[in-house]
């Protein structure tokens, strides 16, 4: 048999449970919550009478929902005696009162005004990650909703993101809520903003010396196998250092060849004005990204930077190769118009995954046998 206690302890564990209280919270079906109490056993009954009252008489007490009563019979008793069967809760409201926990309490207050304050569509994530939104202002969570309605890619147009005017916001207000914004759209477009980074995904002007993943391709080249650096620091590789590999995703490293006098530089996604650098303009340079509109999108920027820059596996005729098997769709393209800096094959190739149902491929699935064969094909290509 359990105690108020007992269930009160239970229900505030749901409330930390961030699939349990959105679900709850947003979920008419939820409702109502029957919580087993238990009767007291025989022998309970026989052997500890004092405690089985008391048991009885916090229930008939409990003054939240409706405790669900059964007559028992027990051996020991002269007649059926009334017992505390379940607890029954009809309402959220309930629920959070339930748990006898001022803190969770307070909580439910201030995230009832700030789900009033936003768009539905942000309903489940408030929910879900509410210290982002709970150590806020409902108005300024308010704002913060509307602000995330407002963006779209590529529309601060290479402005940095505190001079964007939209929605009457002040030069501070993207950089203050700036986890919040980035989920916020990450709701609206699966997820990549948070992949790509806010200022790619924005097109914003990216002023901070941000960290790539930096892996030496040749044994001894570096004094380590990777570690990653500041883009001020790439100046500083070796002249020995000869070939360049830019490559859009972290997570293809493992299919890279050993090649001589070679680097890779991995993870820069969007975020490619550190091509323009003098020193790269004497290397060696190849770029090897997704087959989607964005990947092409980040081709042209390295393209732009470093005109003679060799492309890797990133056509149509790899595409259609693997595409039956390894292609998904793409959630949100970069935009309906090839971006400059694509040749003209690439352009077309840009408007033919536009019209795929599955137009994108990504790099870390295809064969690292063929990766392999047009890497070395490049080095071959171009000795240093």
């Amino acid at each position: 048999m359990k105690s108020p206690d007992e269930l009160a302890a239970k229900l505030a564990r749901h409330w930390q449970s961030a699939q349990v209280r959105v679900a709850r919270l947003l979920q008419a079906d939820s409702w109502p919550l029957s919580l087993s109490i238990g009767r007291p056993s025989a022998r309970a009954f026989a052997d500890e009478t004092g405690l089985v009252r008391r048991h009885v008489q916090r229930w008939r007490e409990m003054q939240v929902g409706t405790v669900v009563w059964q007559d028992v019979a027990y051996r020991a008793g002269n007649a059926p005696v009334e017992v505390p069967l379940s607890w029954e809760l009809r309402t959220p409201s309930e629920w959070v009162l339930a748990t006898g926990d001022p803190t969770i309490q307070a909580e439910y207050r201030a995230l009832g005004k700030l789900v009033q304050a936003v768009d539905p569509l942000f309903h489940p994530l408030i929910l879900r990650q509410r210290r982002l939104a709970v150590d806020r202002s409902a108005g300024e969570v308010a704002k913060a909703s509307e602000v995330a309605l407002a963006l779209t890619p590529g529309c601060a147009g290479g402005r940095p993101l505190r001079a964007l005017t939209v929605c009457n916001i002040d030069s501070k207000f993207i950089e203050r809520n700036r986890a919040l914004l980035i989920q916020m759209l990450d709701v609206r477009f699966d997820g990549l903003p948070g992949e790509l980074g806010l200022e790619s995904f924005l097109d914003a002007a990216d002023d901070s010396d941000h960290w790539l993943l930096l892996v030496p391709l040749a044994p001894r080249l570096l004094p380590f196998s990777q570690q990653r650096v500041r883009v001020s620091e790439l100046g500083l590789l070796p002249e020995s250092v000869s070939h360049i590999l830019i490559v859009e995703n972290e997570r293809c490293l493992h299919q890279l060849p050993a090649l001589a006098d070679s680097v890779a530089i991995l993870g820069a996604g969007l975020s490619l004005g550190w091509m323009r650098a003098e020193w790269l303009a004497h290397k060696h340079v190849a770029y090897w990204g997704d087959m989607d509109t964005w990947g092409l999108t980040m081709l042209a920027r390295a393209r732009q930077a470093q005109p003679d820059v060799t492309v890797v596996q990133m056509n149509r005729a790899c595409f259609d190769q693997y595409a039956v098997a390894l292609a998904v769709a793409e959630p949100v393209p970069a935009g309906v118009e090839p971006p400059e800096g694509l040749t003209v094959v690439e352009r077309e190739f840009y408007q033919y995954l536009r019209r795929q149902e599955r137009g994108r491929l990504e790099q870390e699935f295809l064969p690292p046998d063929l990766v392999a064969a047009a890497l070395i094909a490049w080095h071959s290509a171009s000795p240093g």
